[in-house]
């Protein structure tokens, strides 16, 4: 089951999620908000960080 009655993760605004076309946001600017948030590492998954050494030769084997 759906809940009809949701927050935006942005502003907090609640919105109808059947009828939302940005959901979870309630707008094109509170999805670009979260993007650029995600961009600049505001938001971050918990985890090992990934080699970024092209000459790594663990990087080289994952391509191969």
């Amino acid at each position: 089951m759906v809940p009809k009655g949701v927050k935006c993760p942005t502003c907090r605004r609640e919105i109808d999620w059947s009828s939302s076309p940005y959901r979870p946001f309630c707008s094109e600017r509170c999805k670009l908000i979260d993007l650029g948030a995600w961009l600049t590492e505001k938001h971050t998954i918990p985890g090992d960080s990934v080699p970024t050494d092209p000459d790594d030769e663990t990087h080289r084997e994952r391509g191969k």
